[in-house]
């Protein structure tokens, strides 16, 4: 597989951090841990498959990715945390998506697999925003042509299963070694809502939201604990809105069973441009907040909460 050179592939290909067990592949990045503590970042990857044939605007399509997450939370790994990173872009594949969130009216032939049942499954491939993408946030066409189901098909093979074999694989090493696990599913969000983007377009975000899917993914102890951690730093926290979180939380959350997933959304203005996409004096600061926040994630039993 071939990239365009909207990025430096092998930069993000490099090696894995000292003392970890890395797993590379052209498509994901996993760095298993050691502590109780699981991030994932499925929306950062800036590696644009030349077989990705979108009629966009490279620059517009950027704007859909959720830049520089990964270098965020660059600390992690020294801090003994599993970390699992997509090197593709969510408008080529969107890891946070079920199976079945297929738009099939992207694709030249009838999809043979499953097709979306639930009114949110549903909602998501309304809005252009389904496994595979058909608009941008602001309601571009992302495609000229019809997709054909071997190529969807491929990118499930090469992308998405990957991906979530590698925070299944991080979970359950988590939770094995330590009874529990914590796992924060990592994303930053536009100061505002686009017009394609959310239910709530035109929305003014605050600097972070937590979801959880109404405490159905974590206790609610938990989340309440992440926004207050958040909050004690100064910021405006919102919990399970407009964002609930969505397949990675929905997926491998069990509190019941000590897994607890929850979503980490950040808003863009808090650390980068958003119009030239480049960090400003604010990242600094942010990654401190963030490493301070995980440091007492590595510290916590949610058992005890």
């Amino acid at each position: 597989m071939r990239f365009d050179p909207l990025s430096p592939v092998d930069e993000l290909c490099g090696a894995s951090g000292p003392g970890h067990n890395g797993r590379m592949s052209e498509f994901v990045r996993h760095l298993a841990g050691t502590c109780a503590v699981v991030l994932d970042s499925p929306h950062s990857g800036t590696a644009y498959p030349q077989d990705f044939g979108h009629a966009c605007d490279p620059q517009l399509l950027r704007r859909a990715e959720d830049t520089h997450v990964d270098r965020l939370y660059s600390f992690a790994p020294e801090l003994g945390v599993h970390w699992v990173e997509a090197l593709f872009p969510r408008s080529y594949l969107d890891a946070n998506r079920g199976l079945t969130e297929i738009d099939e009216s992207l694709l030249d032939a009838p999809w043979p697999g499953e097709r979306p049942r639930s009114q949110a499954e549903l909602a998501k491939v309304r809005l252009g925003k389904g496994l595979i993408w058909r608009l941008t946030d602001d309601g571009l066409p992302l495609y000229q042509r019809r997709l054909s189901v071997a190529e969807v098909q491929r990118r499930i093979a090469q992308c998405w299963q990957p991906y979530h074999e590698a925070v299944a694989r991080s979970i359950d090493a988590a939770h094995t070694a330590h009874g529990y696990v914590l796992h924060i599913n990592c994303h930053s969000m536009p100061s505002v809502a686009a017009s394609h983007a959310t239910d709530h377009p035109g929305l003014a975000h605050p600097d972070f939201v937590v979801g959880n899917r109404d405490h159905s993914t974590s206790s609610q102890a938990l989340a309440d604990w992440l926004c207050d951690q958040l909050r004690g730093s100064g910021h405006e926290v919102w919990l399970n809105h407009p964002y609930k979180g969505v397949e990675l939380v929905r997926r491998y959350g069990q509190p019941a069973e000590h897994r607890h997933s929850l979503q980490l959304e950040i808003n863009r203005r808090l650390y980068m441009d958003e119009q030239t996409l480049q960090p400003h004096a604010g990242f600094e600061r942010l990654q401190g907040v963030l490493r301070d926040l995980v440091e007492r994630l590595v510290a916590l039993d949610p058992r005890g909460l």
